[in-house]
């Protein structure tokens, strides 16, 4: 069991003026006055977010780095070259009229956090023993390039650099393209820390329901995800008699009642959804020759996951066949299910008493870049409430207190180690 101070004094002091000043700055680039956000990953106004940070670790004296992906690192180097680093941060992307605040949060708690650290070692005098970064990974969101993840991922080694770069929005413009045309295609090596901490908004309203304030994801689900074409023939709406229609759009409204079904049937342990289709050529007067979806499949257990898959491709087809078309599987995507690091969530724990909060224990069902660097390193995710449980929404919000706090927590988790080193070491 780690021990931590029980003095809440002994932690860096958050100045919530400032933290909530520069989350209102960041939430400019892409912002609408609805409270929506719309900042596409390398987007314009995804450059000018990063042009933001980017000038916020000049003005911090933090080094930055840039890697060929578009992930930003913001280095404080200040306890030499052989201490532990320790990674904080999270995205700035956002989804079409998102929120303000999912990923974005991360990122600016995680500056906060830090500049208050800096003034805390300052106050107290001490030879900081761990060295920090600032993280804002590429594409989190996977809602411009598929698939999610994508900057952590090419970091933590589980999808490859040229695959990553090649990926192609829907108007054909690449990763490689979009990070050169807003002069984010950078050199830097990769960057793996000793530990990782991503703070979020929850996205669901667990804590909320609970009374509590701070949740710690301890368990992420695993997802397999399709990129589905059914092919079908193109014919005029009118005249085409109904049982000789092929009708690609019809096989995909089949497999989406379908994948209901599924989930239906198989209670909390799935999540089923087809969030997305694209219709060729999408017209009222013709009978669509091609619908392709975009299908995914969430659950916590591998076995479960693999048993829906299967399940999955048999749909397919029979859809196909009902409706008198053929299909193609262009793409798919798996990610692990897994567990976060169990030092880092006794940290989490520990920390939030000292600040006289509990501990919620959650799973996290959507995707986090610190699942993905999992696989390299010590991770957690900290979620701070969503008000109603709402996330990729204009009306997302988490409230000033709660940010305050969260940030709070970041910094006196990260203050441990600068106080003590790599804590995680056996």
């Amino acid at each position: 069991m780690l021990e931590i101070r029980k003095d809440p004094s002994a932690f860096p002091g958050i100045d919530a003026e400032a933290l909530h000043r520069m989350m209102d700055e960041v939430s400019a680039f892409g912002g609408g006055p609805d409270g929506s956000m719309m900042r596409l990953t390398l987007s314009r106004e995804d450059g000018l977010a990063r042009d933001w940070l980017a000038a916020w670790f000049a003005q911090e004296g933090l080094r930055l780095e840039v890697d060929a992906i578009g992930n930003m690192y913001g280095f404080l180097d200040w306890a030499g070259r052989d201490a532990p680093c320790i990674m904080c941060g999270s995205h700035l992307d956002s989804q079409p009229n998102g929120g303000r605040f999912d990923g974005a949060y991360g990122v600016i708690a995680a500056c906060s956090a830090i500049e208050a650290i800096r003034r805390r070692v300052a106050e107290a005098g001490i030879k900081p023993k761990c060295n920090f970064v600032i993280v804002n990974w590429t594409n989190e969101e996977g809602a411009r390039f598929q698939p999610s993840l994508l900057g952590s991922s090419v970091n933590s080694g589980e999808i490859d650099l040229d695959f990553a770069l090649a990926r192609r929005d829907g108007s054909g413009v690449s990763v490689a393209e979009a990070l050169a045309e807003i002069g984010y295609a950078g050199k830097a090596a990769r960057v793996v820390p000793d530990a990782l901490i991503e703070i979020h908004i929850e996205g669901s309203a667990h804590l909320e329901k609970a009374g509590l304030r701070i949740g710690a994801f301890t368990r992420f689900w695993g997802a397999v995800k399709y990129r589905l074409a059914y092919l079908g023939r193109q014919a005029h709406t009118g005249p085409t008699p109904m049982a000789e229609r092929q009708d690609a759009l019809l096989a995909a409204a089949y497999l989406i009642t379908e994948l209901r079904d599924m989930a239906d049937k198989a209670g909390p342990d799935l999540h089923t959804s087809a969030a997305r289709l694209e219709v060729h050529p999408n017209s009222p007067n013709v009978v669509p020759a091609e619908a392709v979806m975009f299908i995914e499949l969430r659950s916590g257990s591998a076995e479960f996951l693999a048993s829906a898959e299967a399940e999955l491709k048999q749909k397919i087809a029979a859809c196909a066949k009902r409706a008198n078309t053929s299909f193609e599987v262009r793409s798919i995507d798996r990610r692990r299910a897994g567990e976060f690091d169990a030092g880092l969530i006794d940290l989490a724990e520990q920390t939030a008493k000292s600040l006289g909060q509990t501990v919620l224990r959650l799973d996290t069902i959507g995707g986090h870049d610190a699942v993905s660097m999992s696989a390299v390193t010590p991770a957690i995710v900290i979620g701070v409430p969503s008000v109603g449980g709402v996330i990729h929404h204009p009306t997302e919000f988490t409230t000033p207190e709660d940010r305050l706090l969260g940030t709070e927590l970041l910094a006196g988790m990260l203050w441990r180690f600068c106080v003590d080193g790599n804590i995680l070491k056996s």
